[in-house]
């Protein structure tokens, strides 16, 4: 049997500051001939994700080896009963447009009609996953409460605006890099107030936009955000530290802790990072209450999909400069 082609991308270089398209390579290989318990499989959608820029620096991706990330596909060839050929499936062997797994390396998909698929990567995905777990978990979002949410127009962002709009919230803010983009959260996505922070100072935005203060944050940026946020929470406010992509190109020189971090105790306020993959527990409950408003028209799986895998770097450089609104995927091969 003459073996596929596999097209991979490899990390050749640590950036210094922003990376560039010099940092990766592209090479082919043949996929190897299966083992026992082994399948081949097709992949169909990549994301790409902000986190992924940590991972390129030293102690991340190995360099000159295939990179990892969120994929789904199809399976195409098989040697276990547990992946059967055709089988839909979510793996992490990312950056290539095959992918050799195990039945302990990936999962298959629930068949959820109505549902796109590559909501798998977004709003039913790590991404939206991030997003329910520090509202729900971590801020513990009540009925009536003004949410604020930085980076608010990327993946994490727009599935938290929607999330916490219906999961009741009083008022939902967001902080994005450009007018379009504020006027994409509000007008399509249903935030009561979003804003460019090129704009003036966060701070004072916040405060126009919410005069009774802040009860949680969701904090996608870090620094000034972090910094602003603290200033217009309300006593015993919370803040659920997702990321930080203020500082990712800055890992060896990062911005200096907020100014008014002691107003965490002044404020009796609650500050609590986590890894979503620490929770992965609660994606039951987020199916539970995201597909019904999938099918509804409730809840939109807001994408930017970039064409064809000799663009995958593109779009995680793109992604990087906020080129997407909502999730950035990769679509590498027909669905059908």
């Amino acid at each position: 049997m003459t073996r596929p082609a596999v097209h991979a991308v490899h990390l050749v270089s640590r950036p210094t500051g922003a990376p560039t398209a010099a940092n990766f390579a592209f090479v082919e290989e043949t996929a190897p001939a299966l083992a026992d318990s082994q399948a081949l499989v097709e992949n169909i959608h990549q994301s790409v994700d902000p986190y992924m820029r940590e991972l390129m620096d030293e102690g991340g991706w190995e360099l000159n080896a295939p990179l990892e990330g969120r994929t789904l596909g199809r399976v195409v060839e098989s040697r276990t009963t547990a992946l059967p050929v055709g089988a839909l499936v979510f793996h992490r062997k990312a950056w290539r447009t095959h992918s050799v797994v195990t039945a302990d390396e990936a999962n298959r998909l629930p068949d959820f009609a109505g549902v796109p698929l590559s909501a798998h990567l977004g709003v039913l995905g790590g991404t939206g996953l991030s997003a329910w777990v520090g509202l729900t978990r971590i801020a513990r979002l009540r009925p009536d409460e003004t949410v604020f949410i930085s980076a608010a127009a990327g993946g994490v962002g727009t599935a938290a605006g929607q999330f916490a709009r219906l999961l009741g919230a009083g008022r939902v803010i967001g902080s994005t890099g450009s007018a379009a983009k504020a006027a994409h959260l509000t007008d399509r996505l249903g935030f009561d107030a979003a804003f460019d922070y090129h704009d003036g100072p966060i701070a004072d935005r916040l405060r126009e936009a919410a005069p009774d203060g802040l009860h949680v944050y969701l904090d996608n940026v870090g620094g000034d955000h972090l910094a602003a946020a603290i200033d217009v929470l309300c006593e015993r406010g919370r803040i659920a530290w997702c990321g930080a992509v203020a500082q990712y190109d800055h890992a060896h020189n990062p911005p200096a802790a907020p100014r008014n971090l002691y107003d965490i105790v002044g404020k009796s306020l609650r500050l609590e990072g986590f890894l979503v993959r620490d929770h992965l527990d609660a994606r039951p409950g987020l199916y539970d209450f995201a597909v019904p408003h999938l099918r509804s028209g409730a809840l939109i799986p807001d994408e930017t999909v970039v064409q064809g895998f000799d663009h995958v770097v593109d779009a995680f450089l793109g992604m990087l400069r906020g080129a997407n609104t909502g999730k950035m995927i990769v679509q590498l091969a027909d669905e059908a």
